[in-house]
């Protein structure tokens, strides 16, 4: 290396790591990760990211959303060289991005091997009924509408049972990369390949709204498998419905099959709360 290509190298800008929160309505995209042809939000965030910086790094995400499914405060990841202030990107991306998606925040982490899915600790998903005679238009992207009796009591009942840590493979859909995903991200492997999650809280509250009740099924854990919370409510809208008990939610865990637990909830009314990672994080 002569000296003009050193003094090059030495002026290049030093690679940073970034860490953006954003919300966003799922309803128009085919889910978080990037697929050929489709309108998804990381391939959406990517995109604005190369009209801003000129580099298109590939955000990661805390977890990879559904399609249809929504986020309040979504976690992603990158790098990026272009030596631009945290508030000034955050401007630039919300200007550039479609309206259904939001940046709240926008840092840039001391800890350089800072990993939105490979760092987070917890979760929190929102699932989200809607208990009405007419549900709203502005409202109807963002609930499920359930207008069949239900007993509130025996949804609060069937919670409580999915507390602890627990094989959640009777709510586990079939992940179809998840082989693909177990090749090229090696670290995360062995945490995939078990159906173990630990959950710390599962609850359901009653929420009024301008055009109805909100039935709010809250549950944080340390991990989710893939369509875990929809298969969850909808095992649980059964048992509320009387076609099936609250006491028959241990055995559908232990059956580890997914035929023995109920159907899978709508994405529409699934919201990603939060994510939570260690101290300083």
């Amino acid at each position: 290396m002569n000296e003009a290509e050193a003094t090059a190298v030495r002026a290049a800008p030093e690679e940073r790591t970034w860490k953006l929160t954003l919300a966003y309505d799922g309803t128009d995209f085919h889910g978080w990760q990037v697929q050929p042809g489709k309108p998804t939000i990381q391939g959406e965030l990517q995109a604005a990211l190369g009209r801003i910086t000129g580099e298109s790094p590939l955000p990661q995400g805390s977890g990879r959303t559904d399609a249809g499914v929504h986020a309040l405060a979504q976690v992603a990841s990158f790098t990026l060289r272009a030596p631009i202030p945290p508030e000034n990107l955050r401007r630039a991306l919300n200007r550039t991005l479609p309206p259904s998606i939001r940046i709240s925040d926008a840092r840039i982490m001391r800890n350089t091997t800072f990993h939105a899915r490979h760092m987070a600790v917890a979760k929190t998903y929102e699932y989200r009924i809607f208990r009405g005679e007419i549900c709203s238009p502005l409202l109807t992207r963002f609930v499920f509408p359930c207008p069949w009796p239900l007993e509130f009591a025996v949804l609060e009942e069937s919670a409580c049972t999915f507390l602890g840590e627990h094989d959640f493979l009777s709510f586990a859909a079939s992940d179809p990369d998840l082989v693909a995903r177990a090749c090229t991200l090696e670290l995360e492997s062995a945490h995939a390949a078990s159906t173990v999650r630990t959950i710390f809280s599962s609850a359901w509250e009653l929420r009024e709204s301008d055009e109805g009740e909100l039935w709010v099924y809250r549950v944080r854990g340390n991990g989710f498998l893939h369509h875990m919370v929809r298969n969850l409510v909808g095992t649980m809208l059964d048992a509320g419905r009387g076609l099936r008990t609250a006491a028959e939610m241990p055995s559908v865990l232990a059956a580890r099959s997914r035929a023995a637990a109920g159907p899978t909830a709508p994405a529409r009314g699934l919201f990603l709360h939060s994510v939570e990672y260690p101290t300083g994080g």
